[in-house]
């Protein structure tokens, strides 16, 4: 099922989850562990991340040595794994970065032959390399342009015109919002037209960066429907369960944590963080499911100990949430 049919009829709140492959050569089990407590929340959907090449530097007895490589390779894999293992619909997220248009629409080929049918079109991270494009191949520049080619093969349009069996594709498509803005847009008011056109060129949803109040998500949705954005927008979350997160996600994510959260945690013991991330999390859920979101969507990564611990405080019936004080 596509992820816009299960906000369409969800009778109950929704929370879905997003993780990341292990490392190169990584062991998948230990991953698996953890989609098997996610799976214990019946969420409708799980992004997996992909990644594109990026350079690493290694010392060598010969110095230091350059190498362009993929970290976190296995997003198809994983994906196969997680819709017919657990029979949970996996959004893979495919990006601009690092990927010509002719990979991406292999990518997407072998998607559909597994029957999955949702993805995450994003443009990707700048990790400070850029893969060359080979002679007689193309890159997309934006999540736009990404955008536009998932749709175009959703009318049956390949990068060649003499493909005599192509059959369309029907991928649904979300992309990313950003409440407190793109670190590289001007300002948030043209950072929401770069959203709106994702939305024009045939994206379904919108996914937020995490956020830690709940206001700037607020206002971001009133923003977004004013300039005529009516697409679902999923709020994102994510757990603080770390003292070093108050500087890591600023500094990776570019977003605010605001200072009564900042303070808490600073004046506490480090044992204490991970619940007092817990319960400021329990708070931002309990309002934002009063205020009838469509969902929430929890970046996991490769943690799930604070999501069990959030959703043994979280009661979740039908329309109401109750939270356990």
């Amino acid at each position: 099922m596509k992820v816009i049919e299960h906000l369409q009829k969800a009778k109950e709140p929704l929370i879905s989850f997003e993780i990341i492959p292990p490392k190169r050569g990584g062991d998948i089990k230990s991953l698996l562990n953890v989609v098997d407590d996610l799976a214990k929340y019946n969420p409708p959907f799980i992004d997996i991340t992909s990644h594109g090449a990026e350079i690493v530097y290694e010392e060598t007895v010969h110095g230091i040595k350059k190498k362009i490589i993929r970290k976190r390779p296995g997003t198809l894999g994983i994906c196969a794994l997680i819709q017919n293992k657990y029979n949970i619909e996996a959004v893979p997220h495919i990006l601009c970065k690092n990927f010509t248009r002719e990979e991406t629409e292999d990518f997407l080929i072998e998607l559909n032959y597994l029957g999955i049918e949702n993805v995450l079109a994003i443009r990707g991270d700048d990790n400070g390399f850029v893969k060359p494009v080979p002679h007689g191949r193309s890159a997309n520049d934006y999540a736009v342009d990404l955008v536009s080619q998932v749709k175009a093969m959703n009318n049956g349009k390949y990068l060649e015109d003499n493909l005599l069996d192509a059959k369309a594709t029907d991928f649904c498509i979300g992309v990313s919002g950003y409440p407190e803005k793109h670190v590289e847009s001007p300002n948030l008011k043209l950072d929401i037209k770069y959203v709106k056109q994702k939305i024009k060129a045939g994206a379904h949803y919108i996914v937020t960066q995490m956020f830690y109040e709940n206001k700037v998500y607020f206002d971001y949705v009133n923003a977004c429907n004013e300039v005529g954005i009516k697409a679902p927008i999923i709020p994102g979350l994510k757990i603080l369960s770390l003292k070093s997160h108050l500087t890591n996600i600023p500094r990776n994510f570019y977003i605010n944590i605001p200072a009564a959260l900042a303070e808490e945690v600073m004046a506490a013991k480090p044992e204490h963080v991970l619940e007092i991330g817990v319960n400021w999390a329990a708070k931002q859920v309990e309002e934002l499911f009063n205020r009838n979101v469509p969902s929430i969507h929890f970046y996991i990564m490769q943690n799930s100990k604070p999501i069990n611990l959030l959703m043994k405080k979280l009661n979740l019936h039908l329309k109401k949430l109750v939270v356990k004080k």
